[in-house]
């Protein structure tokens, strides 16, 4: 209840705000009226200005697909984990540690995550990115070497994050209820101080509870910016995002078993209702400076700071016998600090007939992760029997019947006595040591030009990018540097349509060392993609297709026969490749619609110490299909009344594989999502029912002679009522 105060509180608090300051303002946010008639919004034509491109996405000679802030809002999504990634061909999210971070996997491998153009990514995070603070987010397939090159292959999404307009007081305020006691009140209130300074604030709370037993996810977020015109030819922007999660120990949500997947009820988790809960705080400071010498040049320096701390734990079974199991909890203290710096020069000049469109630029960065994950001890007693030494599993963890009360004492404190409080007597640095820290150092040197020929109907893009990284990975050092050349050709067959080839190098250090002492260079991707881009009726709608190729070399994993964990074997060369589909926008008036396809198969091209030539590398599924379709009436007394509906199927799951002798394989995933809307000038309120059917999903994988997987929520709903002002 004091929840719901709360809510109602922020929401009212800030409408009387909005009305005394200007109560004649009808401004509408994210949509475009058009003769009082509502044109939602699903469809962009530019990348932002940390995309670098400067350029329509019609002639960029790759697949890069926008996610609008309207339709994150119509599918009531807040965080990244949280149905954005119906909205892509082919990506999918794979399971690790509930919602603390988000991993997307494309084209076979992880996507690298970027924020306004910096990479991000880190090898537990970063937090799973909140919506609040999201203008639109851009997903780039394939390597992309005007932003990265030392990565994997498979591309990137580049998180937008809002920033000041210029314009007169206007913003908008939400609360949102939902299934699993979610309470949720955010704002964002954008205005301008003077004709040169402009600002924007917005803020989240969130308190939020699961469909697992003893889980929640608490969440704060505070993001102010400012935009000041420092002349008619240069910007400043400043932001600042300031994160406070909460949650429940980050392992709440597997579920371990012998026998499969999906063998508990869909709330079961093995977590301890009395664990300290997980605590993350995450502070990122980003400035950025533009210049434009003319209306043909410009130039870009951006500097960005992220430091995020965590400090909790996580549960792992340290021993599985059938439907016995000893927990672990794992102490999890860690820093994570980075910082990068941009410079990059966008200009346009002609040659007789030729002209070129020239990007080039310098990247810099340094990230270092320090954690202390060396200190743990069971929750449960491992008690030998005295006559035949097997265990007495009285004391161990049933996973049938989550015994949390033995002889009368809680597991938690009970059979190994009290709580034992993890030791911060030492700093954080000390504890973690080489075993626990990865400190990574980057710089990167790109030349791009984009000749046009034929007045600038077919466009040649010929790039390289000079990028070399030193790396102290858990102790072990490696260092490369690659010259990863980058060649497209697109051409207009008309105003709307275009068709595009592209070669994209990129490599990616890896940390391993083998048996013979040797150690692992790195893996190098190449990406060979063809595509069609058409923008339908004046552009409301448009479709891409494309089908590329990417071969991977020298990857490794841990040897599956090393039980200390030091060696690594190779895997050798691998090879993704698919078909892609997207659709976006507003079909016919007032039917806006996303619809995607993706056919995606992994394979290993020749026999290694792990893998047979043509076995799947694991991760993947090969079958994705999405769609989201919402209609709007525009006419008569039901104008601005909306229904929602959306599905989700993916098909010939790959599951992950860490050297287990299991082959179960995870079955189909199909849900479905329902929903309606109302809307006037002033007021928007939105349901939406998730999993209409109540079919239990989940996604897992064997491991160490058990399953492990995560279930999905249950059928669920959210209700949204929002204001703009």
């Amino acid at each position: 209840m004091k929840n719901v105060l709360f809510c109602a509180s922020l929401l009212s608090s800030i409408i009387v705000v909005a009305q005394e300051k200007d109560s004649t303002k009808s401004n509408h946010i994210e949509e475009i009226v058009v003769n009082g008639k509502y044109y939602k919004k699903y469809v962009e034509k530019q990348g932002s200005s940390s995309l670098r491109l400067d350029e329509a996405l019609i002639k960029i000679p790759q697949n890069i697909s926008i996610i609008t802030n309207k339709a994150l809002e119509d599918q009531q999504v807040t965080t990244l984990s949280d149905g954005v990634l119906r909205n892509v061909a082919g990506a999918q999210r794979l399971e690790h540690w509930g919602d603390m971070y988000t991993r997307v996997n494309m084209r076979g491998a992880r996507a690298a995550a970027f924020m306004n153009g910096v990479n991000v990514t880190s090898n537990w995070g970063p937090l799973s990115e909140d919506m609040s603070y999201v203008d639109h987010i851009e997903f780039i397939k394939g390597p992309s070497g005007f932003l990265m090159s030392n990565g994997e292959p498979s591309g990137i999404y580049n998180i937008v994050t809002k920033k000041p307009t210029g314009s007169a007081l206007n913003g908008t305020a939400r609360v949102t209820l939902g299934s699993f006691n979610m309470y949720r009140g955010e704002t964002d209130i954008d205005t301008k101080i003077t004709n040169k300074v402009a600002f924007r604030l917005n803020v989240m709370a969130q308190n939020k509870k699961s469909f697992r037993d003893y889980e929640f996810n608490d969440r704060y977020i505070i993001n102010p910016s400012l935009k000041v015109d420092l002349s008619d030819k240069t910007t400043l922007t400043a932001e600042y995002i300031y994160q406070k999660a909460k949650m429940s120990e980050v392992g709440s949500a597997y579920v371990f078993s012998a026998d499969g997947y999906a063998t508990q009820p869909v709330e079961y988790s093995i977590t301890d209702p009395s664990i300290d809960p997980t605590r993350v705080t995450n502070n990122t400071i980003n400035v950025n400076l533009q210049h434009k010498f003319n209306e043909n040049w410009k130039l870009t320096s951006q500097l960005t700071y992220v430091n995020e701390y965590t400090l909790g734990s996580d549960i792992w079974p340290t021993k599985f016998e059938g439907q016995y199991m000893l927990r672990g909890l794992n102490y999890w203290e860690a820093s994570n600090e980075m910082k990068f710096g941009q410079l990059f020069l966008n200009g346009y000049a002609k040659t007789g007939s030729v002209s070129h469109k020239i990007l080039a630029g310098l990247d810099l960065g340094s990230k270092k992760y320090i954690a202390d994950w060396n200190q743990n001890y069971s929750l449960d007693k491992n008690n030998e029997n005295g006559d035949n030494g097997t265990p007495d599993y009285r004391y161990w963890f049933n996973v049938n019947t989550r015994n949390y009360d033995i002889n009368g004492e809680s597991s938690y404190s009970g059979p190994n006595g009290t709580y034992k409080p993890f030791d911060t007597s030492k700093p954080l640095s000390v504890r973690a040591g080489a075993g626990g820290t990865i400190d990574q150092n980057y710089t990167g040197l790109y030349l791009q030009d984009e000749l046009g020929f034929l007045d600038d109907a077919l466009r040649l893009t010929l790039a390289a990018r000079y990028t070399t990284v030193k790396e102290n990975n858990y102790g072990t050092l490696s260092e490369a540097n690659r010259i990863t050349p980058r060649i497209g050709v697109s051409y207009s067959i008309d105003a709307n349509t275009s068709a595009y080839a592209l070669y994209d190098q990129s490599f990616n250090p890896q940390a391993g060392l083998f048996r013979d002492g040797t150690t692992a260079k790195p893996v190098t991707g190449s990406n060979m993609e063809i595509g069609f881009k058409k923008d339908w009726f004046a552009g409301k709608w448009n479709t891409t297709l494309s089908l590329y190729s990417i071969n991977k070399n020298n990857a490794i994993t841990g040897d599956p026969s090393d039980p200390t964990y030091k060696y690594s074997i190779l895997l050798g060369k691998t090879r993704a490749q698919g078909v892609e589909f997207d659709l976006k926008g507003e079909v016919f008036k007032g039917l806006n619609a996303i619809f995607n396809y993706a056919f995606t198969e992994n394979k290993f091209t020749e026999t290694t110490p792990k893998a047979n030539k043509g076995d799947k590398v694991p991760g993947y599924a090969k079958h994705t299909v999405n769609g989201w379709l919402n209609y709007t009436f525009t006419v008569g007394e039901l104008t601005g009344f909306g229904l929602n509906f959306g599905g989700t199927y993916m098909g010939d799951r790959s599951s992950w594989d860490w050297g287990s002798t299991n082959t179960l394989q995870m079955g189909d995933y199909v849900k479905f999502d329902a929903g309606a809307s109302w809307e006037n000038a002033k007021f928007r309120i939105n349901l939406n029912v998730f999993n209409v059917f109540n079919r239990y999903l989940y996604s897992g994988t064997p491991y160490a002679g058990y399953y492990y997987y995560q279930a999905d929520a249950p059928r669920n709903f959210r209700l949204s009522i929002g204001y703009k002002f």
